[in-house]
């Protein structure tokens, strides 16, 4: 059994690997062009892709390809359809980051709130010294306490930001559908939520009733003008109107771990902000502490093991 590993990269080195009791030959690949997918699956019994496409023609050309274990939630990357006629089940790992995306959501309002980056950067240049005084206040300082979270996305990491947030006193709304025709209980209306709240956060999954859901027309209505957050997809944002927002203070910040195509290009919207006090860009490590590292690769294992002794679980794709 031939087990292939296409994008190891996206696993930090230092993570502890789960040993497998079945005999098997593993092949791991640093990285892997979308045109070298085909061939390096080609033997495959089992193929581990965490965000390297696998389409519908690399699937036809794999000859032995029986499972596709994939070491993260997301899975669109990987052609359903194919699979399931092809007779190829699908994992993936789930919940693996219940703890450390809402604590990087709240590192973000944290800093945001608090001017924390402008502030270090301005002592670094000199400031304080300059100011003569024990303190100074060039950028502003705002409460967590007392102030309203809208959460887009009420699953475990909405909820996990939720829980977080009331404990430091925030108020916390989460948000109904775009357009729904009813309000569920626990829920807001989503345009109201936009609104009232100081801080928007985004935690629902992107498809194509939520692609670009925050845009021109929705940053209009903000008024509070809130800092957004956005540690889910980076599809769920137009970048050049978050842009526009910012510059034209229709929100105070935004905090960003995610954009469309990753690493983002040079000439990215969001690249002209990295110098503003108000924008934080990090590069798509909300999901990525120790533990939680650790957690999806044991339960990677799991899902492999459950595979191969006929017994699959998590999957997304019988």
């Amino acid at each position: 059994m031939k087990i292939v590993f296409l994008d190891a990269d996206s696993i930090a080195p230092t993570i502890e690997w789960p040993s497998f009791d079945f005999p098997h030959q593993w092949q791991s690949y640093d990285r892997t062009a979308p045109n070298e997918v085909a061939e390096r699956i080609s033997e495959a019994t089992i193929v581990l892709a965490n965000k390297i496409p696998i389409t519908a023609a690399d699937i036809q050309q794999a000859k032995h390809l029986r499972h596709i274990a994939i070491p993260a939630t997301g899975y669109n990357h990987i052609d359903l359809a194919a699979c399931e006629q092809a007779g190829v089940s699908v994992s993936n790992v789930a919940d693996y980051a219940a703890d450390t995306v809402p604590e990087h959501c709240l590192a973000l309002i944290f800093a945001l709130q608090r001017s924390i980056l402008p502030y270090h950067r301005s002592v670094q240049a000199g400031r304080w010294q300059e100011a003569d005084m024990f303190s100074y206040f060039d950028y502003p300082i705002k409460q967590l306490t007392g102030a309203t979270l809208g959460i887009i996305g009420a699953g475990t990491l909405g909820q996990g930001l939720a829980q977080r947030a009331q404990a430091l006193g925030m108020q916390v709304l989460f948000a109904e559908r775009q357009g729904a025709s009813q309000i569920r209980p626990g829920y807001t209306a989503f345009d109201e939520v936009l609104k009232r709240a100081d801080v928007i956060s985004l935690h629902c999954p992107l498809t194509p009733e939520t692609e670009h859901l925050l845009n021109a027309q929705t940053f209009a209505l903000m008024e509070q003008k809130p800092l957004i957050i956005n540690t889910s997809r980076g599809g769920l944002i137009d970048p050049e109107a978050l842009v526009a927002a910012l510059q034209g203070g229709q929100i105070s910040g935004a905090g960003i771990d995610v954009v469309e195509h990753e690493p983002p290009a040079a000439d990215h919207p969001y690249m002209q902000l990295l110098d503003r006090p108000d924008f934080i860009l990090t590069p798509h490590v909300a999901w990525a502490s120790r533990p939680a590292m650790q957690k999806l690769i044991n339960t990677l294992g799991a899902n492999i093991h459950a595979f191969v002794r006929g017994q699959p679980i998590n999957l997304v794709q019988k």
